[in-house]
């Protein structure tokens, strides 16, 4: 019974992403370049700006060493309460035919999030170092929570696809009901990704952390 339901599930999401190739490669690529910006912008970055950012992840390293015991449950609420608000203004933006822009912006700007985030630790570490810091305190997360995000925005996109192909109050509810239950099942991934970075890569990164 186990099998039958995971292959039946590996065979929806196979589904859903070959009836939304063209989607998830436009958006993947607005992901992309928004990682690229990120990491051109800290390539870039000189001076005062490069010297606080330098200084903000070796505090954040110390202070990490320094605190024995960490509030696992306020750090899992407040992760959940940000990814609730992130996945509710892509689905607000995504069933409004303006909103698409805003929706391409998110995922942009989370792309340049995390490559500026990835270029910075690695600035500052060295490459070695740097990418093991990476391996371990992002990747375990960002497996679940970046296709997840990029979900909601083509979600969202084709939305306004069918919208604009029909524009019939009937149609407009039924894709307007298909995009909320399929954004509910995409908070509840990012939820996961949640626990994972606060009870996973939260603790593998204390026991690591004095290597750093």
């Amino acid at each position: 019974m186990k099998k039958n339901k995971r292959l039946k599930i590996k065979e929806l999401i196979k589904s859903h992403i070959t009836n939304n190739g063209k989607e998830y490669i436009i958006v993947a690529l607005l992901f992309i370049i928004g990682i690229f910006l990120g990491v051109l912008f800290v390539n870039n970055m000189q001076g005062v700006p490069k010297a606080e950012v330098t200084d903000y992840i070796n505090n954040f390293i110390e202070k990490f060493k320094n605190t024995e015991n960490i509030n696992n449950i306020n750090l899992l609420r407040s992760n959940i309460i940000q990814n609730v608000i992130l996945a509710i203004i892509i689905w607000f933006f995504g069933t409004t035919v303006i909103g698409l822009p805003v929706v391409f912006g998110i995922i942009g700007y989370r792309g340049f999030c995390l490559g500026y985030t990835i270029s910075t630790i690695i600035s500052i570490m060295g490459l070695q170092k740097g990418l093991l810091f990476v391996a371990i305190s992002l990747i375990p997360q960002s497996i679940i929570a970046i296709p997840t995000i990029l979900a909601l925005g083509v979600s969202g996109f084709k939305l306004y696809k069918s919208i604009m192909k029909d524009k019939r109050k009937e149609n407009i509810k039924v894709e307007v009901v298909r995009h909320t239950i399929f954004s509910l099942i995409m908070l509840i991934a990012l939820s996961i990704s949640s626990i994972i970075e606060i009870f996973v890569s939260t603790q593998i990164l204390k026991v690591t952390i004095k290597y750093f």
